[in-house]
This record gives structure tokens, C-alpha cells and sequence, in this order.
């Protein structure tokens, strides 16, 4: 994103851990940027995407939330199966694979307003054992909010325009 001549810059100053600059300068050069301001703003500017959908909590939404867990801790794995349980209006479906001999991923497909995703999100997060939380969501339009939570065909075997 470029910005336009009517902003103007503000600089900032942050105190940060050096291990965490030190990852923060790997990752920029992986991913290509020219500056560290470049990678703040581009971080920054997620940062506040992430809280806009947020704030519009009465909106319908389809998504996504992802978990990393210990799969080894009995009653980690006891109370993520009661919350699966306990919301079946918004989580519709997930999968589960395991990544080590120790970890897995648990996708959680979810759907409901925003308010109530947040709440679910929130809770998986307070969570203890659970290493890592993310969630995707979209808002849902009137052609897509009775369309159901299900799988898609392999779209490579598919011609062009099939869909």
C-alpha cells in the first residue's frame, strides 16, 4: 500500500526485547521488505484489519479458527472436546491431523455473528496448553449465509469455469 500526499508520517519510537527485533529482521528479509518501517506499518495495518472486524460484531461471518495444542494433556484435550460440544451452532465442523509426535493442528469451521466468534475465540485463547490460536473470518452475504459448511471438490481435476 502506498500512501498518498495528504498523510503525513508520524515517527514512533518502541523498545522491544532484541530476540524479538532479531526474529522480527528475519522475517522482513524473508519476506522481501526494503525497512523495517515497512514491515511495522504492514504489521500495524493487520493489526487494526483484525480489529475492525471486531468491532463489527452483529454481522454473520463463516470462517476459520486454528489451534496448535499438545495433544499428550488429557484434559486439554477433555475441554476442547466439551467446547466443540457445547457450540454446535457456531463450530460446524473440524479436522484434526497430527504434525509431531506430540502436536496437532485442529481446524475449526465456524459460522455465527460476529459477537459470538469472538466469544468462542476468546475462550480457546484463555486457554492453557493450547500453544497457538488464529482465526479467519469473512462477512456473509445474502447469497452465501444457507449455503452449508462442506467440502469442495478437487478443483484440479475441474475444467475452467465448471464451477
Amino acid at each position: 500500500m502506498t500512501m498518498t500526499q495528504d498523510e503525513s508520517l508520524t515517527r514512533i519510537g518502541v523498545s522491544l526485547p532484541g530476540k524479538m527485533v532479531g526474529e522480527f529482521d528475519e522475517i522482513l528479509k524473508y519476506r522481501g521488505y526494503s525497512s523495517r518501517s515497512e514491515g511495522i506499518r504492514d504489521a500495524i495495518r493487520t493489526y487494526n484489519l483484525n480489529h475492525q472486524w471486531l468491532a463489527d460484531s452483529t454481522r454473520a461471518r463463516k470462517g476459520a479458527i486454528t489451534l496448535v495444542y499438545d495433544f499428550r494433556k488429557p484434559d486439554l484435550l477433555l475441554s476442547i472436546s466439551e467446547i466443540r460440544h457445547r457450540y454446535p451452532d457456531l463450530i460446524r465442523t473440524s479436522v484434526q491431523t497430527c504434525v509431531s509426535r506430540t502436536r496437532r493442528v485442529e481446524v475449526l469451521l465456524i459460522q455465527g455473528n460476529g459477537t459470538d466468534l469472538k466469544g468462542l475465540f476468546d475462550l480457546l485463547q484463555s486457554m492453557k496448553g493450547i500453544e497457538s490460536v488464529r482465526i479467519t473470518t469473512t462477512p456473509v452475504t445474502e447469497e452465501t449465509e444457507n449455503l452449508p459448511i462442506s467440502p469442495v471438490p478437487d478443483d484440479r481435476r475441474l475444467p475452467v469455469g465448471s464451477v
